[in-house]
């Protein structure tokens, strides 16, 4: 087939110009059409040829996945929650894959055992947030759980406290993975600016890295609880934008008093 639509371009090619009012432009137009034609009639064929190669795996592996799904509740009922946690994991490279069931189902799951297994040092997820050591906040002039703010891009990443102080302005925020490994990470050129005054740089980070670097989540809806450092907010100031420049990051109106 594919043969013969090749040599109806070529004939295209050579018959359409002998007419004296086909012009340059026809002739290209129509030539560009056939081959677009070509292009996309191949593109078809390979998306259906990789659509039946993934059913043909999928069906392949689905006992595999259900084994490692047995397994897994099987050790955790006998509260071996090591081997549980790496049946879990099994069975989620799976699922990411070929989709076999609520991927958030298994995701919960792997998230308990880092805790149970005592592996919170591993966990990614908000089990981790044994990392990011909260100050105590009596101190601080300003803090806020969940602060009103606008952001018009889409982000899975989002503030869940605001306070500030006399010597910082720190802003815990919560990373969801939407993908396998999904990664997040913070640019040394991420800033904030107040009503009231000019632009405050990034100082710290807390149990997140520096790009170009990522800090992953393995599996999707985990979540990665990291924080923020900047300098003092001026007094007088009553709202301030957080801005990482070239990124989804543009918060703004976040309430300080």
């Amino acid at each position: 087939m594919k043969k013969n639509i090749f040599l109806l371009a070529l004939g295209l090619a050579v018959v359409l110009p002998a007419k004296a009012q086909w012009t340059n432009w026809n002739t290209s137009s129509a030539i560009s059409g056939v081959f677009g034609a070509i292009n996309h009639s191949i593109e078809s064929a390979e998306r259906k040829k990789a659509m039946e190669i993934q059913a043909k795996e999928k069906a392949q592996y689905e006992q595999s996945f259900k084994d490692a799904m047995e397994s897994a509740k099987d050790y955790e009922g006998g509260e071996y929650w090591e081997d549980a946690l790496e049946k879990y994991e099994e069975a989620a490279k799976l699922n990411c894959k070929y989709g076999y069931t609520d991927q958030m189902q298994i995701t919960r799951k792997i998230n308990g055992l880092y805790v149970k297994a005592g592996r919170t040092e591993d966990g990614p997820s908000i089990l981790n947030n044994d990392k990011t050591i909260l100050p105590d906040y009596s101190n601080y002039r300003y803090v806020r759980e969940n602060p009103v703010y606008v952001n018009k891009k889409s982000t899975t990443t989002k503030i869940v406290r605001v306070a500030c102080s006399d010597t910082e302005t720190r802003l815990e925020m919560e990373f969801e993975g939407t993908y396998v490994n999904a990664g997040a990470s913070i640019k040394g050129t991420t800033y904030i600016k107040g009503d009231k005054g000019g632009k405050l740089s990034l100082v710290g980070v807390e149990n997140i890295t520096m790009a170009p670097n990522a800090t992953k989540t393995p599996w999707p809806g985990q979540k990665l609880r990291f924080v923020l450092l900047f300098p003092p907010l001026p007094d007088n100031a009553t709202e301030f934008d957080l801005i990482e420049p070239s990124s989804e990051w543009k918060y703004k109106d976040i309430k300080c008093k």
